[in-house]
């Protein structure tokens, strides 16, 4: 299947895979885990149709992006800001719009916290926050061991992540026929097995998101967009940053789970071009 970011950068000595798209306002689109900047496929040519130039990119240790050998190049979300900022330069965007999902809303408001005349406005969808991560299921399995789960054979750890991804969304067929292979194939394998565990997995971490200072965002158009059926980041969470970020926008979309771009992209779009048209 045909990706989205075709160009490849040299960011802090670490090969980043980019793409850019369209003219007009900058947007960046930051993806989670374990996923990759695939997820926006349905969402970016929207935006490219609304007016905005779409700048998109794998993280360090994701997707098509360098996947590090050396275990001790960090690849967590508090690592991946320089990476942005890394990006930002090459891209020559001094301000731009933030969407970001999952892991990449943590990515986020770090930025925007650092460096909040950059940012014209902050959507996140689905994100982690405070203590909200890792799942005790993925809890779990951190504490028995991650080297037990790099070494199992492929076919059982496919098949234990096909469940998982399946677990995030509420369209399951509509998953099956589009993206999932694509999501596997990514952590499956003689490289992408290994990789999920090193540069994904093991820096599930809420130090990362307890050490945001959520109300500073409230100096910034905030706008949060969540599955009502989310398993992964319950909805609650969605409520406590939006009480603990002061004039934030909500938004819960049904028949919607953690994948929302792909249970939902339609309702995601237009929830997207219409903050930026009322924020840009």
């Amino acid at each position: 299947m045909s990706q989205l970011v075709t160009d490849h950068a040299l960011i802090n000595n670490t090969r980043i895979a980019h793409g850019t798209y369209g003219a007009g306002e900058p947007v960046v689109l930051i993806h989670g885990t374990p996923s990759s900047s695939h997820i926006w496929r349905n969402v970016l040519p929207v935006l490219v149709d609304a007016g905005y130039k779409v700048h998109v990119y794998d993280l360090l240790g994701f997707g098509l992006s360098e996947r590090p050998w050396d275990p001790s190049v960090d690849t967590s979300v508090a690592a991946q800001v320089p990476i942005l900022e890394g990006l930002l330069d090459l891209w020559g965007l001094d301000d731009l719009h933030v969407i970001s999902h999952d892991i990449g809303g943590a990515v986020a408001p770090r930025f925007a916290v650092q460096s909040p005349d950059r940012v014209r406005s902050l959507t996140m969808i689905d994100v982690v926050s405070f203590d909200s991560w890792p799942s005790k299921r993925t809890k779990e399995q951190m504490q028995a061991g991650l080297q037990s789960l790099i070494d199992a054979p492929d076919t059982l750890h496919r098949e234990h992540f096909r469940k998982w991804l399946f677990s995030a969304v509420v369209n399951k067929q509509r998953l099956a026929d589009s993206a999932l292979e694509t999501y596997l194939d990514f952590i499956s394998g003689p490289i992408g097995q290994g990789s999920l565990f090193q540069h994904q997995v093991r820096h599930y971490d809420p130090k990362h998101t307890n050490s945001i200072d959520y109300a500073k965002l409230g100096a910034l158009p905030v706008q949060l967009i969540w599955g009502a059926d989310d398993a992964w980041q319950v909805v609650d969470w969605a409520h406590k940053l939006h009480d603990t970020i002061p004039g934030s926008e909500l938004h819960i979309l049904e028949n919607c789970g953690h994948f929302a771009m792909e249970d939902q992209p339609e309702q995601i779009s237009a929830l997207l071009v219409d903050f930026l048209k009322r924020k840009g």
